[in-house]
């Protein structure tokens, strides 16, 4: 892989990460139902590739790289408790 191509990724990340900032109205529970992933697992791979690299992070601080905030703050601001019909459609897609 070249520079260039690491710069890119680099930079659509980040603009993934700017997006799903903009737009915290969109709930991680309807992200999982329509895409399969939510911000939760984008720290998490955050994490496992920071593990696989020898980087000294935690759980905690990978979910601030990808929240902008610490995940207690975001969840206190900005996720409602998941509804019936989205516990029932996350449910369906677990299937």
């Amino acid at each position: 892989m070249t520079s260039a191509t690491t710069e890119l990724e680099a930079a659509t990340f980040r603009k993934l990460l700017e997006h799903l900032d903009n737009n915290k109205d969109v709930q991680n529970i309807d992200l999982m139902i329509l895409a399969g992933f939510c911000r939760n697992c984008l720290g998490k791979w955050y994490l496992a590739e920071a593990q696989e690299r020898d980087m000294d992070l935690t759980d905690d601080q990978a979910r601030e790289a990808i929240y902008g905030m610490p995940y207690s703050k975001w969840k206190a601001e900005h996720q409602p408790p998941a509804t019936a019909e989205q516990l029932e459609a996350f449910a369906k897609r677990q299937k």
